[in-house]
């Protein structure tokens, strides 16, 4: 929702496509009773891949909005400006941290988040917007919510 002129809000996107490659490289993995490279990081059942297209790449870092339909958490976790997703394995080294932790206690509550993690992160997401086109992430989705129960965007000011 654009309430300025300036004002720009992107929406998250689940990637089918890669989140569906990285979970065939874990299976294949399991399959070969191989371990996977040394750091590599492995799609877990309950993550998923997303991504965001930065239509404009000058910003500032505004707000998040996450909904969340039932109780429970997600997990948004970038990736490092040097993943590339079609080639390379994901790395641990290649997430970023702070991770912005979002949660919802009952049906009636608000969404609730570590306000700091979730500025550092969203100001992070600026400067990698300056050099990158798509950033992907990683979504965690824990204690009931399931990927249909999310929406999430982030506002910036253009």
């Amino acid at each position: 929702m654009a309430t300025q002129a300036k004002e720009v809000e992107f929406f998250f996107t689940e990637d089918t496509q890669l989140t569906k490659c990285m979970r065939i490289r874990a299976l294949s993995l399991q399959q070969k009773n191989t371990k996977p490279q040394e750091g590599e990081k492995l799609l877990k059942p309950n993550e998923y891949v997303y991504r965001l297209d930065f239509i404009k790449q000058k910003l500032t870092f505004l707000w998040w909005k996450v909904q969340l339909k039932t109780p429970g958490e997600v997990i948004i976790t970038g990736t490092s400006q040097h993943w590339t997703p079609d080639l390379t394995n994901l790395m641990t080294r290649q997430l970023l941290e702070p991770s912005a932790i979002f949660c919802k206690k009952t049906d009636d509550d608000e969404v609730e988040c570590n306000e700091a993690d979730a500025q550092e992160f969203g100001e992070r997401l600026c400067e990698l917007a300056k050099i990158r086109k798509v950033m992907f992430f990683i979504l965690t989705f824990a204690d009931g919510t399931e990927p249909g129960n999310v929406t999430c965007s982030v506002g910036f000011k253009a």
